[in-house]
């Protein structure tokens, strides 16, 4: 049996998973990482993406985050994010209409960089959601 290790999983509007894992994957601010049981302790910051969670009974959870940091434990770790929602919830037409308003700004060259800069980030966030709801939609 694979050892596991507890992940607390929060944002700031609930308690999204607290249980034991075999591993995790989460996109950091400068890559993807992957944990398992007993690894080194890590702080980092989390960009728009997915948290995966490999259950001990072979079941994936999928997570889309706006953003957040992860601490890394040998025993245990947690993820607070900024926002948070299981992937098999997302809206896709929602999703698909927000990417389209960001793309549609970012062609705008009559947009402050403010504007511009916003509409990357929301275009970045749409983007780590579709992907993060696809992922979920394969285990269905």
């Amino acid at each position: 049996m694979a050892k596991t290790f507890r992940v607390s999983m929060v944002s700031a509007d609930e308690a999204l998973f607290n249980g034991e894992v075999v591993r995790l994957s989460a996109t950091t601010q400068v890559g993807e990482v992957g944990v398992l049981a007993g690894h080194t302790p890590l702080l980092a910051t989390l960009k728009p993406g997915q948290v995966r969670l490999l259950l001990s009974d072979g079941t994936e959870e999928v997570l889309y985050i706006s953003g957040g940091f992860i601490e890394v434990q040998p025993k245990q770790t947690l993820i607070l994010a900024d926002a948070a929602e299981r992937a098999q919830f997302l809206d896709e037409s929602k999703i698909q209409a927000a990417k389209a308003r960001a793309e549609e700004v970012m062609r705008n060259s009559q947009r402050s960089k403010t504007d511009y800069a916003r509409a990357q980030l929301e275009l970045a966030q749409a983007s780590a959601k579709l992907a993060a709801l696809r992922r979920a939609k394969k285990r269905y």
